[in-house]
């Protein structure tokens, strides 16, 4: 493992931050100073400053997020963040990709940078489902448009699955699941086709699912849920 990355894993600050305590000399490795690049492992005597760094165990959790909340450590408005739902002990953990303020449902939250990079890279293609809600009656044809790609702000929304598991009068309830997840998007889509998104939970990363949580509560994520995400 190089260096900044053990330090970033150990807690001690983002990447970029450890690249500039190596640089400026701060860090030592089995008493030589550190240099960017090198490799090191938990074997290791690692010092920041003269203090010692051990690494620790991962963490991953997942969290049923209910509206209200921002996907941020914290907010210069004031916000509450997903943060504030979880124990002030965890540690330093990062949620993983975005649910805007607005919308709920599955939120992975962890300390594995490489996990978090594995899951939010667009390359990746990671299947995410949403529960959709519009105002009004849909029709299976109304969501070709979506389903076959929607232009939006400048770019073409990729192909996604989309279909209808309730509909009635007063609203439409959809499932959908995307490859991609820019900002906002899938209320852009449906604003797209005249519609206005009134819920949007996530529902779905992969087949991981929120089966059995609540709004609002978390429960760690076992070791074969971790080993599936990392196989997707």
């Amino acid at each position: 493992m190089r260096i900044n990355k053990f330090l970033a894993a150990a807690g001690v600050a983002s990447r970029r931050d450890c690249d500039k305590l190596i640089e400026e000399g701060k860090v030592t490795v089995n008493g030589t100073t550190a240099v960017l690049g090198q490799e090191t492992d938990e074997s290791s005597v690692v010092l920041v400053e003269g203090k010692q760094v051990v690494l620790k165990k991962n963490e991953y959790y997942i969290l049923n997020k209910p509206k209200g909340y921002i996907c941020s450590v914290s907010d210069d408005k004031g916000r509450k963040t997903v943060l504030d739902l979880m124990p002030q002990n965890v540690g330093r953990i990062y949620p993983v990709g975005r649910l805007d303020y607005d919308s709920e449902g599955l939120l992975i939250l962890t300390t594995d940078g490489e996990l978090a990079q594995k899951l939010t890279r667009p390359e990746n293609e990671i299947p995410k489902t949403y529960l959709v809600k519009v105002e009004g009656t849909l029709k299976e044809a109304d969501l070709n448009p979506i389903r076959s790609g929607l232009e939006i702000d400048g770019y073409v929304t990729k192909k996604c699955k989309a279909h209808i598991v309730e509909t009635n009068k007063a609203y439409t309830k959809i499932h959908i699941t995307l490859t991609e997840g820019k900002n906002r998007e899938i209320r852009k889509m449906f604003s797209a086709i005249g519609r206005e998104v009134t819920l949007l939970k996530r529902i779905k990363i992969g087949e991981l699912t929120l089966r059995g949580l609540d709004r609002g509560l978390f429960r760690k994520l076992s070791e074969r849920e971790v080993a599936y995400l990392y196989s997707l």
